[in-house]
This record gives structure tokens, C-alpha cells and sequence, in this order.
């Protein structure tokens, strides 16, 4: 057993919702109180969780949360032995980075309420690192009619919340899921970032189940970097991986650790998007732990210490899955690989 303590270990509570009755799916939501048991619970040979990564959604935890119930939300998590990383800002729900004033308004107050209580948290002693999710709640279908005048508005978008980030002493980190528009491909990415130009504020989060479809160019076929008749092979994957990693490893801040079985999928606001799979499942394209080393290690193999904490994401799992704590010892067990071969002691 490797003696790595870095980095931290955290589960995301936001499947217990995706997908799930509040979130227009057919089974029921699992709990805040649920999720945390679940992830408390979870041991490998006596290595065990150190946190967990939430959303700021109904009915875990609302927007409008008050003082008194991150207090509440803080001695929860941290009774079970855990602290909190990075915060989703449900900004979906709230407008859009790129479109008129009021879309864009409405991101922005969503993520200025999100920042506010992630800093809050922070002061209450059980947050002692992680950054702010964002991404651009806008569609790639949308973005295409413009991507020029579309990329520097959510540049701008980007900008100015990035800015009250900043005030709190927080950063953004934006997700690489093919579903936005102006992140729907590593170098629409990259060029958004660039554009924010706020390196040490808005960066990326890279998920291996969303981020490693950029080499396959879904939804934006010019950036592909694998070849057309692409059937996973090893050398064109690693290829592939190396190149895109290589760009967005210098802006990465966050990373999920995740599975996929190469697929893309979805419609509407999720124009394409990577479909999660069980750590274990065998039509899973990813070899976790030695993947994660693309994203924890540079491009001479060092490892970055970058990452305080990575965090496992697995959205839409049935709860038969959810509620059966093999599933998260199986996890952990995942985790604990990952930080063996690219963590580090501290």
C-alpha cells in the first residue's frame, strides 16, 4: 500500500440528484444525508473517504442557502469525518453565459451566490480547499451560429464572474463537457480560456468521462485528433491523449475521476454528452488509474501536485447501484489506485 496522502479523495454528491425525480427522471432523489452515509461508510483496507464535492440544488442543498444552514451543512459533514472540496453552481437553471442581458444576469448572480457560500464554508473551517464548477449553459447548436462573437460573450460572462471569484478568494474551474457550446471541443476550450485571460482564476476541470470525447471531436468534427476509423487503439488513443492533455493540463484546476464507454449522448440542452459507467463495468473504454496520469502528471511523467483533492463523478446510475455500498467501497478502491500511482506524500 502506497504511503500517499495527496490528493485528497472525495465523492460527489450530485448523482444522488442527476437524473433522479427532482431533476425529471423516474426514481426517486437519494438524500444529502444518504450520499454522505454511503461515502463515510466506504473503506479499503482501512483507507477511507476525506470528502466530498456538492451541488447547490434542491433538495441537498438550496442557492439561497442562509448562514444557519451552512453551519448546518458543515457540522453534517463533518460528524461523518469528512470535508467539503469544490461546489457546483447550478447555473442551468438560472440563465446562460452566452444570449441576452437577463440570461446572462441570471448566471452570473447564480454564481456570485454559489461563490458567496463556498467561501462561507471555507470560514467555517470545513472546506480547506477546492474551486467553484461553472460551464456556459449554452447550446453547441446555438454557439455555431457565431462562435467568434459567442466565445468573446462568454468570455466576457466568464470574466466577470471570475472577477467576484476573485474577490473571495475562490477560482472557477470550467468543465470539459461536450454539451456547451464554446467548451464543446479541447481547442473551443482552450480559446475560451485564453480569452477570459484570468489563468489564476478560471481555469478547467477535466472529467475523464466528458473530457476524453474532445479526441473523438463529437460535436465539433474539425478538432478531432484520432483518426475516422478510430477503434481505440492504444497508440492512437495515447496519441491523442498526449496532445489534447498537453493543451489543457496548464489551465487544468479540477479533476474527476470517471469512466465511459465511449459514447456520447443526449439531446436538448445536452446536445452530446459522455455517459458515466461503474468503475468496473466492461464495455468502459478508460483504464482509470493509468488515464488519470494524462491529467496528475506532466508531459515529461512528473507528478504535478497540482490537485489537492480529485473527486469521483458518476451521474445516473440506477439506485439499486446507488444504495448498495459495494458500489462505493469499489469506487474508493478506484481512488485509491489513482493516488497510489500518480498521488504524492505530504
Amino acid at each position: 500500500m502506497s504511503e500517499n496522502n495527496y490528493p485528497k479523495l472525495h465523492n460527489a454528491m450530485w448523482p444522488g440528484l442527476v437524473g433522479k425525480k427532482s431533476m425529471g427522471g423516474d426514481e426517486a432523489d437519494i438524500s444529502l444525508d444518504q450520499m454522505l452515509d454511503l461515502t463515510a461508510k466506504a473503506e479499503v483496507n482501512g483507507v477511507k473517504f476525506d470528502g466530498v464535492d456538492i451541488f447547490l440544488n434542491n433538495p441537498h442543498t438550496p442557492i439561497d442557502v442562509t448562514d444557519d444552514g451552512l453551519k448546518q451543512l458543515a457540522d453534517k459533514v463533518q460528524s461523518r469525518g469528512l470535508v467539503i472540496g469544490s461546489v457546483v453552481a447550478p447555473v442551468w437553471f438560472f440563465g446562460a453565459a452566452m444570449g441576452d442581458e437577463a440570461k446572462r444576469k441570471g448566471w452570473v448572480d447564480c454564481v456570485r451566490k454559489t461563490v458567496e457560500a463556498s467561501a462561507k464554508l471555507r470560514e467555517l473551517g470545513v472546506r480547506p480547499y477546492g474551486c467553484v464548477r461553472i460551464d456556459s449553459a449554452a447550446g453547441v447548436t446555438a454557439w455555431d451560429a457565431d462562435p467568434k462573437g459567442n466565445t468573446k460573450q462568454i468570455a466576457d460572462t466568464f470574466r466577470e464572474a471570475g472577477k467576484i471569484a476573485k474577490d473571495h478568494g475562490e477560482r472557477l474551474a470550467a468543465e470539459g463537457e461536450i454539451c456547451w457550446g464554446g467548451m464543446h471541443s479541447w481547442k473551443n476550450m482552450v480559446n475560451l480560456l485564453e480569452a477570459v485571460g484570468m489563468p489564476k482564476v478560471v481555469g478547467f476541470q477535466a472529467d475523464m468521462s466528458h473530457t476524453h470525447l474532445y479526441i473523438l471531436g463529437a460535436n465539433a468534427e474539425e478538432h478531432r485528433i484520432v483518426p475516422k476509423n478510430f477503434h481505440w487503439e492504444p497508440d492512437a488513443f495515447h496519441k491523442a491523449m498526449t496532445k489534447m492533455t498537453a493543451a489543457l493540463r496548464p489551465w487544468t484546476i479540477d479533476f474527476h475521476v470517471a469512466q465511459n464507454d465511449g459514447t456520447a449522448y443526449g439531446s436538448g440542452s445536452h446536445e452530446k454528452t459522455g455517459k458515466h459507467c461503474r468503475i468496473g463495468d466492461p464495455k468502459g473504454k478508460l483504464n482509470v488509474t493509468r488515464d488519470s496520469g494524462y491529467w496528475l502528471r506532466d508531459g515529461a511523467g512528473k507528478v504535478t501536485k497540482k490537485m489537492k483533492h480529485i473527486c469521483w463523478d458518476g451521474c445516473m446510475f440506477s439506485n439499486e447501484v446507488m444504495l448498495n455500498q459495494q458500489t462505493w467501497n469499489d469506487i474508493l478502491a478506484g481512488m485509491v489506485s489513482v493516488r497510489e500511482n500518480h498521488g504524492w506524500s505530504a
